[in-house]
């Protein structure tokens, strides 16, 4: 009896060393897989935020590009339309043709708030 007792408690010292080798192994898994993340988040966090940067720059760049259209446009219309010309001088500098009325229409200003009694007390 002796016998089987000791290849059981062999067994299962067997068994005890298996299951630490294992949990060593799962946990030396874990520490290589952190330190792999650990060093990939930090320039993947640095290239989105590149990207968020190209993207600004782009948008940028895009109304720029608007902004210029519309002035060469407008330097183009000033250099040959005649009537564009007219329209822009009259508006901008008040100018009108010879028996011509101008009626201008301008927004209403912000009312200033009048003092009540209470705030004057």
């Amino acid at each position: 009896m002796d016998q089987s007792y000791a290849d059981f408690r062999a067994r299962r010292e067997a068994t005890v060393w298996q299951r630490l080798n294992r949990i060593l192994r799962v946990l030396l898994v874990l520490a290589i897989w952190l330190v792999i993340v650990s060093l990939f988040v930090p320039p993947y966090k640095k290239l989105m935020q590149s990207r968020a940067e190209i993207d600004n720059q782009q948008q940028q760049v895009n109304e720029q590009q608007n902004l210029l259209a519309r002035q060469i446009r407008e330097v183009n219309l000033l250099k040959t339309d005649v009537t564009y010309l007219e329209t822009i001088a009259r508006d901008r500098l008040d100018l009108m043709k010879e028996g011509e009325t101008v009626f201008r229409l301008e927004p209403p200003r912000a009312a200033k708030p009048k003092p009540s009694d209470s705030a004057r007390r």
